[in-house]
């Protein structure tokens, strides 16, 4: 069985206790007991590998066997997603983060049914992130994805002019994804149109910045799998996966 992941920010010393939501669910949800092994991260490349000394109502008590920390994965790859309706935001940043995605970009397109306003964008950011977290866990992600604060197109157009590469999903191109050069390092940054896909405005500015518009297949997918399946064609050139 894989051995579980769980978020902790103190990995001193050569015992440890895992409390908080983390050790609630360990102790109670999942019902780890003594001898069982554990995994901790900071989210952040730093990992501790621990035993179960004792589990307690919402707690457990680790001894630590060893610790180590794992580079950051290079090129780094940042999606950004136009804001989808419904939960296929989530369900989007889910499949992404499993996959090995780094940054996950929010971006309020013009075409996007769903704006995020207001209190909404807390509220709205939260649903990601504890997606993003959650999802990595799962993954036994060792360096958890960023979810970014929502970005406008201005911003996006930054982002694309400052990447080593920038890619716009465009159902148009005539250029495949899978046959772009690729950097050794750097950022690539792909942009994911709604529902309704990028305007020919938003395209124009983003091309203006560098980004080169790609065709992702011969089918049309949901704005919600685009991003995952992008990644797997780059994370798999890149030679990360």
């Amino acid at each position: 069985m894989t051995t579980p992941v769980f978020l902790s920010h103190d990995l001193d010393g050569p015992e440890l206790t895992l409390g908080g939501p983390e050790g609630r669910h360990a102790a109670a949800v999942r019902r780890l007991r003594a001898g069982e092994r554990v995994d901790l991260t900071d989210g952040a490349g730093a990992v501790a590998e621990c035993v179960v000394r004792e589990t307690l109502k919402d707690a457990l008590r680790l001894d630590v066997l060893s610790r180590y920390d794992v580079e950051a994965p290079r090129p780094r790859l940042v999606v950004v997603q136009g804001l989808p309706k419904g939960d296929r935001g989530e369900l989007a940043v889910e499949m992404m983060t499993e996959a090995g995605v780094d940054v996950i970009v929010p971006w309020s397109a013009a075409r996007s049914i769903t704006q995020w306003k207001g209190d909404k964008v807390a509220k709205a950011l939260g649903r990601w992130r504890s997606t993003a977290r959650e999802a990595g866990k799962q993954a036994r992600r060792f360096h958890l994805p960023e979810v970014a604060e929502p970005a406008s197109t201005g911003q996006v157009e930054r982002l694309l002019s400052e990447a080593a590469l920038g890619l716009v999903l465009h159902e148009e191109s005539a250029e495949p994804l899978s046959g772009v050069a690729l950097p050794a390092g750097g950022d690539i940054v792909v942009v994911v149109g709604p529902e309704g896909g990028v305007s020919e405005e938003e395209l124009a500015r983003f091309m203006a910045a560098k980004a080169a518009p790609v065709l992702l297949g011969s089918t049309v997918l949901r704005t919600s799998t685009a991003g995952v399946a992008a990644a797997a064609v780059l994370l798999s050139r890149t030679g990360r996966w």
